[in-house]
């Protein structure tokens, strides 16, 4: 309603001037968007003048990736914060959103990540609509270019629905805008069905792909702009959200129903949803690896002769921090993935001195749950293993040779971390672990993890430390380092990367049709990256439940586990818990555990903790539209449980 309000203001504008919500031009600077993205001109008054030239055109253009979510901000991003991935020290997360909402603080009078009113996606796509309305005015603009640009603003107009939808479920669609001379009821918007939304969303996905560029032949100046892998990927994530059980019959939303009675969900399971998913994943697959997308593998060293272990590592680690790999197939050119960065680091070196280890934050504080969710060194969860000890795991026992490129000999650590598969090593850092990088590149010379009260990487104040003893080392990159401040090499925010897809792929085909030999090659191909050998073989040598890859529920079990630990801490968690119907198993009311990390012996440290607890009712599926938004439009409806 703030825009209506502000174009009401200057009535006596011409009736030309003002037929649109010429005003959300401008709505990017007041609501706090960074300089950068704010290129409209102020003097630009007018739609006339926004399109009379290729130049302005483009400069309104450009304002249209400027509402991007913050997929790199902690404080932006409910995923990366939100869940039970990462949690914090009190002191440090008091005024983040993430941490609140992970404790159960979500609110209806000041929602949390609010991009109803806040953060105001609805101005996004009136401004899309806006560009797509008029870019036939510039006479100077070369046909080619045009339609990339409109195939890039409706991938970005079904992208922003897209966020709009997972958050709130139904809504609005945006896809014309309101002239000022429709009546008050005219404006009041309401909320459409979800099958509507998501058919909406892929038919500009759709329209979107065939002229959008099969990849970035100019990185230097278009990377993170859209590109025919990245639609078809949104595409198929769009329909496998709608495939899944949240949306595809719940029945718990039966009487969520709009001003004419019908459900806003679906209410009948529909197995089709699973087979065009599937669809669009294979089609997502084939453009990513035409537009030279592959998983990523570290090159090696130039210098030094790295262990077997320690390349499968940087591999898996270099799929997330290393610049533009191969493996980005959608990347966020944000700045603040270095705070990310710098949150995640934890200091191995002992020979700082107390000013130089306070240079960096090191509160980002994975629970012992995450610890435990990483499969065996057999490939298979470590409560169905039974060569690794798992009553035992919180007991201490010594580094070894045998675990030399991981652990330091000698050195007590707990039984937890023996015997893990590369990823675990790969994703955590923790009392005892290895850390390649930190200036230290041969992998026989590596700094050792040393967290206990009065160590490098211990409690140094009471906000840079890790509450659970765990550091999300994934991501922070290998050349991060202490100097004469924290330094870092900014990365790219992973929104969508290769083997986000070949797991998807994988869990849409078991949905649809049932485990198949291309379910598996697809789960294969990412533990074939980590180290691992195939699911069924894995499960047949090493599993207390080898039939488990035969049934469409335990090869959902696994390929669901696959998705947790491949993509851990990258914001993917957050969603695919709620699509799956299982976030309150995992977070409600479930306490946050960790070591007892002020304590200096090994007796004290290797205690549990509990630091806190995730709160997750059913209401916390959906977010709540801020109530004054609904005293203002009564044909709002809030979600239920609000």
């Amino acid at each position: 309603m703030l825009v209506l309000k502000l174009i009401c203001k200057n009535k006596n504008m011409k009736t030309k001037k003002i037929k649109y919500f010429i005003l959300s031009i401008f709505i990017a600077s007041v609501f706090g968007c960074d300089d950068y993205i704010d290129v409209v001109p102020d003097n630009l008054a007018t739609i006339d003048i926004a399109f009379n030239s290729r130049v302005n055109a483009e400069r309104f253009f450009y304002t249209l990736y400027g509402y991007m979510p913050q997929h790199a901000n902690f404080n932006g991003n409910p995923a990366v914060l939100g869940g039970d991935e990462i949690w914090t020290n009190e002191k440090a997360g008091a005024n983040w959103q993430g941490f609140q909402m992970a404790q159960g603080f979500q609110n209806v009078t000041s929602p949390l990540f609010d991009n109803w009113n806040g953060n105001n996606m609805f101005v996004a796509l009136r401004d899309c609509n806006i560009f797509l309305e008029n870019i036939d005015k510039p006479r100077d603009l070369d046909e080619a270019e045009k339609l990339r640009w409109i195939a890039e603003a409706k991938f970005l107009q079904a992208y922003y629905h897209f966020w709009l939808l997972r958050m709130y479920g139904p809504i609005p669609i945006i896809d014309e805008n309101i002239p000022v001379s429709t009546s008050i009821s005219g404006v009041r918007i309401e909320r459409d069905k979800v099958d509507d939304v998501v058919n909406y969303i892929v038919s500009l996905l759709d329209e979107a792909i065939i002229d959008l560029p099969a990849f970035t032949s100019n990185p230097a100046e278009e990377l993170g702009r859209a590109t025919q892998p990245i639609a078809a990927s949104v595409k198929a994530k769009v329909l496998a959200f709608a495939a899944s059980p949240l949306l595809n019959g719940n029945q718990v939303y039966s009487n969520w129903v709009n001003n004419a009675g019908e459900p806003y969900v679906n209410q009948t399971f529909d197995n089709t949803k699973w087979e065009k998913a599937a669809a669009a994943c294979e089609e997502a697959l084939r453009l990513s690896q035409e537009g030279g997308h592959s998983l990523y593998t570290y090159p090696g060293s130039p210098i030094f002769n790295l262990s077997d272990s320690t390349l499968t590592k940087l591999s898996i680690r270099g799929a997330v921090s290393e610049k533009w790999n191969s493996e980005i197939i959608w990347g966020s050119l944000s700045p603040d993935a270095g705070s990310i960065q710098n949150r995640s680091f934890v200091t191995a070196n002992p020979n700082l001195s107390p000013e130089e280890l306070g240079r960096t934050q090191s509160n980002f504080s994975p629970p012992i749950r995450m610890a435990e969710l990483f499969y065996s060194d057999n490939g298979v969860p470590i409560e169905e293993d039974p060569d690794f000890d798992y009553a035992n795991r919180f007991n201490v026992k010594n580094g070894d040779d045998a675990h030399k490129y991981y652990l330091e000999p000698g050195y007590p650590t707990a039984s937890l971390h023996f015997n893990r598969e590369p990823r675990f090593h790969a994703s955590l850092a923790f009392d005892g672990g290895k850390i390649y990088g930190e200036g230290r590149f041969n992998d026989k010379d590596l700094f050792t993890v040393k967290s206990k009260g009065g160590q490098a990487a211990g409690v140094s104040n009471e906000s840079k430390f890790s509450v659970t003893g765990y550091w999300p080392k994934k991501l922070s990159g290998i050349n991060d380092i202490i100097s004469n401040d924290f330094r870092s090499i900014n990365y790219p925010w992973p929104i969508i990367r290769l083997s986000d897809m070949y797991l998807l792929y994988a869990e849409c085909l078991n949905e649809a049709y049932g485990p198949s030999a291309q379910v598996y090659e697809n789960i294969d191909i990412v533990r074939e990256r980590a180290g691992l050998e195939g699911v069924v073989a894995s499960w047949n040598a090493h599993s207390t439940d080898p039939s488990k890859p035969g049934t469409k529920e335990g090869l959902r079990a696994i390929v669901h586990q696959e998705r947790l630990i491949e993509l851990a801490f990258e914001g993917h968690r957050f969603w695919d818990l709620r699509r799956w119907l299982e976030a309150p198993d995992y977070l409600n009311n479930s306490e946050v555990k960790g070591w007892s990390v002020k304590e200096s012996s090994v007796e004290g440290y290797y205690r549990l903790k509990t630091v806190g607890t995730t709160v997750f009712k059913q209401k916390d599926y959906w977010w709540p539209i801020r109530e004054s938004e609904l005293i203002v439009n009564p044909n709002l409806d809030q979600a239920p449980g609000w």
